[in-house]
């Protein structure tokens, strides 16, 4: 992955952004501009299009509701694909031989997760596009995070599941279970490492992505986040399927998340394999995040559906600052640290970065956003 292009004017926009120098972002997003795009690869299908399906009975007294959420899970497949029916618009992505992996989210255990019930949906999805179930593998970073939220326990029998690494660390420099042929050389370390040491200023991809899965459902949720500002579909990838990530926000005032997580993201390997994005907003968290405090938790009751993650990410982040509006929040920009938030900075324009590196459509205009509320 050691080539050199000319930045694009995209580039230079997102480094004066995100005020790294062109040559850091240059560096950071080289495979990006350099590698063939697939037909599949982001923005994907249906650049710009959003599909937001809310249904009032798809959570009650705290529980989530099966069949509302297999109507919304159908209707959302539907209207995102215009497909006559479910196989044909799973097909469109996915067919037999594929082996998919589903990236799911455990951070806001037990308040804020993946639903199972979405999860579930899923599968049987790939499988009427004829996907043996076998071929079907779900995954998160953490080994120990998976387990505590009870993924395992929620997949059916013989769909399989991965990792990367056993748990959380501080640094997350080391690279078992990561794949050291690829990386994103990103010019920037946690305090106290030398530049020079590229263990330091380099991420890999989990074999998981490089290796095991041809394809990737990213099933994203609802989440504020105080380095990050929200932390759907693109953190969902960027955080989640490489090492060493502590160092996009390795202090309260460190904080890079604006050209790290589309910088990532951007990677050939990630970019041209999620080709399907869920964004789990049955429950949403919209102050405190990534771990989810219960008092700031509310029941959205919608899911939205898009193969292009910044176009949804746009989408979602403007339902979280809607939401904190309506209790009397600022915006997530016009925020200031609290003893739930504490980073000097939150860094949203990470999605609009996104969209200037090719990753998605920003523009408010030109996104297709179709709301349709299911009721009975």
């Amino acid at each position: 992955m050691k080539s050199h292009q000319n930045i694009s004017r995209r580039q230079w926009l997102a480094a004066a952004a995100t005020g790294l120098s062109l040559h850091q972002l240059s560096q950071a997003a080289q495979a990006s501009a350099t590698a063939e795009k697939t037909k599949l690869g982001m923005p994907g299908l249906y650049p710009g299009r959003v599909v937001a399906v809310s249904h009032p009975g798809c959570i009650v007294n705290g529980e989530f509701q099966t069949e509302p959420i297999r109507r919304m899970m159908d209707t959302g497949m539907l209207e995102l694909t215009e497909a006559p029916d479910q196989p044909s618009a799973w097909k469109l992505f996915f067919e037999r031989g594929d082996v998919v992996g589903i990236k799911v989210n455990p951070v806001g255990s037990p308040h804020v997760i993946s639903c199972p019930q979405v999860l579930h949906k899923i599968i049987e999805g790939l499988q009427s596009a004829g996907v043996r179930k076998e071929d079907i593998v779900v995954y998160d970073r953490y080994r120990a995070q998976f387990l505590k939220a009870g993924f395992r326990e929620w997949l059916p029998e013989g769909v399989r599941w991965s990792s990367a690494t056993e748990d959380y660390d501080n640094i997350q420099q080391a690279i078992a279970g990561y794949d050291p042929d690829v990386y994103l050389d990103f010019p920037v370390t946690l305090p106290g490492y030398d530049i020079n040491n590229v263990v330091a200023r380099r991420s890999h991809p989990a074999k998981f992505i490089t290796q095991e899965v041809s394809k990737l459902i990213n099933l994203a949720v609802l989440k504020d986040h105080q380095s990050a500002g929200v932390t759907l579909a693109l953190k969902n990838l960027s955080h989640g399927l490489v090492n060493n990530v502590s160092r996009s926000h390795g202090s309260t005032s460190l904080n890079v998340c604006g050209a790290f997580i589309p910088a990532v993201v951007s990677l050939p390997v990630i970019r041209n394999k999620a080709v399907l994005h869920v964004l789990d907003g049955i429950k949403g968290l919209y102050h405190g995040g990534p771990g989810a405090r219960p008092q700031f938790v509310w029941e959205h009751r919608t899911l939205y559906f898009a193969t292009d993650p910044v176009a949804l990410d746009h989408i979602g982040w403007k339902e979280i600052d809607k939401k904190r509006l309506a209790v009397g929040k600022k915006l997530i920009v016009e925020d200031t640290p609290d003893r739930f938030s504490t980073f000097v900075h939150r860094q949203p324009e990470h999605i609009e970065i996104a969209g200037a590196m090719g990753l998605g459509v920003w523009d408010e205009k030109k996104i297709q956003k179709l709301d349709l509320a299911l009721t009975g």
